[in-house]
């Protein structure tokens, strides 16, 4: 016998794959850094039930639309980063308020800022690994670390605000019947 797959999966499932859809769409307008995979990786720490998943679902989102733009150096950082954020986003969990999810959100910023611009993840020639070259990759980061947390707002508040709308109505509605 076939288990039912709750509602709620394919909610949170169908707001992750709508985000990577708009990854795609950021890349192709050259908007760079408003992307909307920090507040997916967040979003689905905080909304997906079960913990495996809101690791796996977002890093498959990922995948496909990295296969899709294309593969870059320093793929892993940036996955390794989404891990950390989706780790962040359990904290989120039964807290889906107005406050905890900007907090989070900044949060999420800064730990994808510290983690992807970290010298020592780059080639010698780019960043001397040393306190100098780490403060370098910092500072030349700042520019793209302000688009950055301006996308994973405005995402984060989309994500957050969609789920908790079509939660509350779907809810409504299994009530009415």
């Amino acid at each position: 016998m076939l288990r039912k797959i709750p509602s709620h999966f394919w909610i949170v499932t169908a707001l992750i794959l709508i985000a990577a859809l708009m990854r795609l769409l950021t890349n192709y307008f050259s908007i760079w850094n408003f992307t909307p995979i920090t507040a997916m990786a967040l979003f689905s720490g905080a909304a997906m039930k079960d913990k495996r998943l809101a690791f796996l679902i977002p890093l498959a989102a990922m995948l496909i639309t990295d296969a899709i733009i294309g593969f870059y150096s320093g793929v892993f950082v940036v996955y390794f980063a989404l891990l950390l954020i989706t780790l962040f986003g359990l904290i989120l969990r039964n807290r889906i308020k107005v406050m905890p999810v900007i907090l989070g959100s900044l949060g999420a910023s800064v730990i994808f800022y510290l983690v992807t611009n970290f010298a020592l993840f780059y080639p010698t020639w780019l960043y001397p690994h040393s306190i100098t070259g780490i403060m370098s990759s910092y500072t030349a980061a700042i520019p793209f670390f302000r688009t950055a947390v301006a996308g994973d707002l405005i995402y984060s508040v989309l994500l957050f605000s969609s789920y908790v709308l079509i939660s509350r109505r779907l809810t409504a509605a299994e009530t009415a019947s």
